[in-house]
């Protein structure tokens, strides 16, 4: 499990550094120019994300396979593809304009909680749960700070933009259900 422990690390310290020192961060972006900046901070989370993965792949096949914290409830299945629907569309909608993005005041993190909640729901891997609960943890963080900051929206909101994050999560939802999950990670969700 020490590959997704150090990808955690890496990606959580990249985005708590990034939520509770925001002066810090645009001094730092500012001294090394914001493309720079942008880079390395992707760079890094990336590398945590490559790491998560491999880890996650590696404990699935290895002697961590079959351990689990808890079973999941009957009906949690179901539950999360709801949830990771819901999940979807609100992700989609973070660069549009629409009623969605200007009534859920942080559609990108509650997307991102929706999706974490589902999957622990389902999920009692002990090498799925640490990575599901920092998801959680990252985004419940982004929510409380982003409502502390209370940063209001100023937009007309557009319905076609609200159809687009529909169709937009739809599709998304459909490549991961239909796609990802069978046949990249051998985990098939639906049926």
């Amino acid at each position: 499990m020490a590959f997704i422990y150090i990808g955690m690390m890496l990606f959580a310290a990249t985005h708590v550094f990034s939520l509770l020192f925001p002066a810090v961060r645009n001094r730092l972006s500012a001294r090394l120019g914001e493309d720079r900046y942008k880079g390395i901070y992707s760079l890094v989370s990336l590398l945590g994300l490559v790491l998560i993965g491999f880890g996650y792949w590696q404990e699935r096949h290895g002697a961590s396979a079959g351990l689990s914290y808890y079973e999941p409830a009957v009906g949690a299945r179901h539950i999360t593809l709801s949830l990771v629907l819901l999940a979807f569309i609100l992700i989609a909608s973070i660069g549009g304009t629409g009623y969605i993005r200007k009534w859920v005041r942080h559609p990108f993190s509650i997307g991102i909680a929706l999706w974490s909640i589902g999957h622990l729901l389902a999920n009692g891997e002990i090498y799925v749960v640490p990575i599901f609960a920092m998801f959680l943890g990252l985004s419940i963080l982004d929510i409380g700070l982003g409502l502390l900051r209370d940063e209001a929206l100023q937009f007309e909101p557009h319905i076609k933009r609200d159809c687009i994050a529909l169709v937009a999560g739809l599709l998304a939802y459909a490549v991961f259900a239909l796609g990802f999950h069978p046949y990249v990670l051998g985990l098939p969700v639906l049926g």
